[in-house]
């Protein structure tokens, strides 16, 4: 992307304009209906460009007719049309100017987080500044470059709380060995106790999300993620139990996995439709209200 992206994508979110170039309605037109059940408005904390195919235009095009489809109306991007597990400086940056393209295309629908690579702590604050201090993005993703409860993150999550936007870290237990350099819910607890001021969202709950929802329960700026694993009974309704349901959010993981088998995750619990409302769309609108309102940006 040219220079400048940044200041470009941010002009074309605040802006406000309808004409948004990728063809779709600034706001999904109207919840729609299935068999007699109104769908819930949601906002999806955790979409990718990956899985689906074309530039980034027709990826954001596809994500965003699914999307419409299911009652979703806004959706957070992050990484772009290749997932590098460790990426070098050059690389994140190329990553992040996708996913700074795909707001440009939609900025009333798509929000974007930075990925960054804690490896490279002076470059990823200055990626931070050129992404969210002087561009539109709200957020912070991080993968698998580094395990998270390490001292070098301390950097990032300071700049963050500076800058009042989460961190969205991928945080798993699996069945065999972690990753190299993977992230367990443990290890986002243990950074997130260091800097209490900052929101945290722990992506996946941990796969293994029993395990994962105990090891973030004492941590009160640790948010529940719903994307990614199947979506099997149980895990929203302990989520909603030991946490309270305005500590979980829902997410997909598209186009890794699909909106509604995720979507089913939330429908499916046995909670009150008010805390399928807050998972939904309400928490994901609290933790991106201050950095939206720095940027003159009004839900």
């Amino acid at each position: 992307m040219l220079a400048g992206a940044a200041s470009a994508a941010a002009a074309a979110i605040l802006s406000g304009s309808s004409a948004i170039r990728s063809g779709y309605s600034a706001q999904a037109a109207s919840v729609p209906a299935h068999d007699g059940l109104a769908l819930l408005p949601a906002w999806d904390a955790h979409t990718h460009l990956s899985g689906v195919s074309g530039t980034v235009a027709e990826r954001v095009g596809a994500l965003l007719r699914y999307a419409d489809r299911v009652g979703i109306e806004r959706i957070v991007i992050f990484m772009g049309r290749s997932f590098v597990s460790h990426p070098t400086p050059e690389e994140f940056r190329r990553q992040n100017d996708d996913v700074l393209a795909a707001i440009a295309c939609a900025p009333r629908r798509v929000f974007g987080f930075v990925y960054l690579n804690p490896q490279y702590e002076r470059e990823s604050l200055a990626e931070m500044d050129r992404c969210v201090r002087d561009g539109p993005m709200v957020g912070v993703k991080l993968w698998i470059a580094m395990v998270c409860s390490r001292q070098p993150l301390d950097a990032i999550a300071e700049r963050a709380g500076q800058l009042r936007i989460p961190i969205l870290q991928h945080a798993y237990w699996r069945t065999e060995a972690n990753l190299t350099d993977e992230s367990n819910p443990a290890d986002v607890a243990a950074l997130a106790a260091r800097h209490p001021n900052v929101s945290f969202i722990c992506a996946h709950t941990g796969n293994d999300w029993e395990r994962g929802i105990r090891a973030i329960r004492a941590t009160k700026n640790v948010w529940a993620e719903t994307s990614g694993f199947d979506p099997t009974a149980g895990m929203v309704d302990m989520a909603v139990r030991e946490l309270g349901p305005e500590r979980v959010l829902f997410g997909s993981d598209a186009g890794g996995r699909s909106f509604a088998s995720q979507l089913a995750k939330v429908y499916g619990a046995d909670i009150p439709v008010e805390a399928k409302h807050l998972i939904l769309r309400e928490n994901l609108r609290q933790l991106l209200a201050p950095a939206l309102a720095a940027k003159g940006v009004k839900l």
